[in-house]
Formats: C-alpha cells, sequence, structure tokens
C-alpha cells in the first residue's frame, strides 16, 4: 500500500487523515526561490509557519509527520533543530543540485530521522548515481513540478514519459531507497487521469504520492474518505494486472502524454 501524502497545516483535516490507512502529512516549510520559480502557474506556494508542525503533530496518532524544509542554505542546521524539535518523524530537503548539498543536509540531521530529498532540478538528476548512497538518505521523491520547468518540458509528466522517472526508480530499487514521484488527481480527473497515475506508480514500484489539493475540495457529497477508499481500491485492482497490460497501459500513457504536451505552448526554457 502506497503512502498517500497530504499537504496541510489543519489539524481538522489532518485528524480526518490520521483516521485512513497509509497517510502522511506534511507540512511545507520551503519559501526560498519558490515563488520566483513557479510565478504565474497554478501550483500550491505554502504558508505554513514552523509551529504548524508541532500543532499537526499534536493531532497525530497513527500517521508519520514529515517536514519539507528549505533548499540548503546558511540557516539549514537551525531550521533542522527547530523542526524536530516539534516533532516531526521525517525530513524533506527541496531543490538541491549537487552531492554535496544532500550530504551536507544529511550530516546535520545526523540519523535523528529519516531523510526525503525531492528530486526537482535537471542537475540533481543528471548526479543521481553520486548522491543516492548518502548515508542517512531513505527516500527519493521525484517533484515532476519543478523538474519538468528545469528540464525545459511543457506538460508535468513529461518526465515520467521520456524515462526519467524510471531511471531514478531503478537507482532507488538498487540502493534499498523507497521511492515516489509527482501528484494525483481523483481517479477519474486531471489532464493525466488519477487512475492513470496510479497505473505507472505501481509499474515502477513507487511508495508514495502526493494528494492534490481536488482530495478535499469541499463541494459535492464524495468525502475525503470516500476518495481515499476508491484509490485503495483501484490500487488493488491495477496490482492484479498481467506484464503484457503493464506494458500496454505503459505505452497508452506515453501517447496521451505526448499528445497533452504538443497542444501545450512551447517552454520558456530549462533552467538548472
Amino acid at each position: 500500500m502506497m503512502d498517500l501524502i497530504q499537504i496541510t497545516n489543519d489539524p481538522a483535516l489532518a485528524r480526518q487523515c490520521d483516521a485512513l490507512p497509509g497517510l502522511r502529512l506534511m507540512v511545507d516549510l520551503e519559501r526560498l526561490g519558490k515563488a520566483e520559480r513557479q510565478a504565474g502557474r497554478n501550483t500550491f506556494i505554502s504558508t505554513h509557519q514552523l509551529d504548524d508542525v508541532g500543532h499537526i503533530k499534536a493531532v497525530l496518532k497513527n500517521s508519520v509527520l514529515m517536514a519539507r524544509v528549505n533548499p540548503v542554505n546558511l540557516a539549514t542546521k537551525e531550521e533542522v533543530d527547530a523542526v524536530l524539535a516539534q516533532g516531526a518523524g521525517r525530513l524533506m530537503l527541496p531543490m538541491f543540485h549537487t552531492a554535496a548539498e544532500v550530504r551536507g543536509f544529511a550530516a546535520i540531521v545526523a540519523g535523528r530521522v529519516p531523510v526525503t530529498v525531492l528530486l526537482e532540478t535537471a542537475q540533481a538528476l543528471d548526479t543521481l548515481e553520486d548522491w543516492a548512497g548518502t548515508p542517512g538518505l531513505d527516500e527519493i521523491f521525484v517533484g515532476l513540478n519543478d523538474l519538468h520547468l528545469s528540464l525545459g518540458c511543457r506538460f508535468m509528466f513529461e518526465p515520467l514519459a521520456q524515462g526519467a522517472v524510471d531511471r531514478v526508480a531503478a537507482v532507488a530499487r538498487q540502493r534499498g531507497l523507497r521511492f515516489g514521484f509527482g501528484g494525483i488527481a481523483r481517479l477519474d480527473e486531471g489532464l493525466l487521469p488519477g487512475r492513470d497515475v496510479l497505473g505507472e506508480h505501481l509499474r515502477l514500484g513507487s511508495g508514495a504520492v502526493i494528494l492534490s489539493r481536488t482530495f478535499h475540495r469541499s463541494e459535492g457529497p464524495i468525502s475525503l474518505a470516500d476518495e481515499v477508499a476508491a484509490l485503495r481500491q483501484t490500487e488493488h485492482l491495477l496490482a492484479q494486472r498481467s506484464a503484457a497490460q503493464v506494458e500496454a497501459d505503459r505505452l497508452r500513457v506515453i501517447g496521451t502524454i505526448e499528445s497533452i504536451a504538443a497542444a501545450m505552448p512551447a517552454a520558456a526554457g530549462a533552467w538548472a
């Protein structure tokens, strides 16, 4: 069963998630450079604060609490110590480029909690083998929002169609690391429907995905618990596909992604 990651600083929502199996809560403290990178895009820019880590931790009985901190900077040690003091059980390092950043961050954490790295730059992808063996690293999560921009792609899921996510999954498997990627919409929603995204997670052996904002919108009679139950049922069914069915679905998804990307405006240009 995959971890379903819910980003929130709302204790009421966190309490709902905590009652469901396999939910991981995340408080998002990342600020540095994020608004500039994603300007003009309909992406989530967090307003979470350090105290939110403690507020969410206080309502959890079952779920792991992960905190996404800022990219490595002069205040990283102070931020890591403060977040751990609030009760985070896992830390996520975003927007890194080099093995030195990963090693430095892991050294600061010093084994106190597991470390997830968020691979979202072309340079981090290029140097994957250099940092994947870092002691203390537990999970590689591919952040498709920023990675596709860094690679100069038009559509968020193009790195999946191009094989980049497959490569990361293979390295994670070789190193005995957890692996996850991207976000997922409700099963029948999204440019690339959540059902297809889920199928690719299962094909690649993914252990984690971020739930999109559609999972806890307020309109309609379907609850978060209902949506998660539907996703879990589909997860179980997709896991029973034959090898031939998995391959047919992979090729179909690639075609869908390529068609969506072709209809989008040209990328503004890659950044490192």
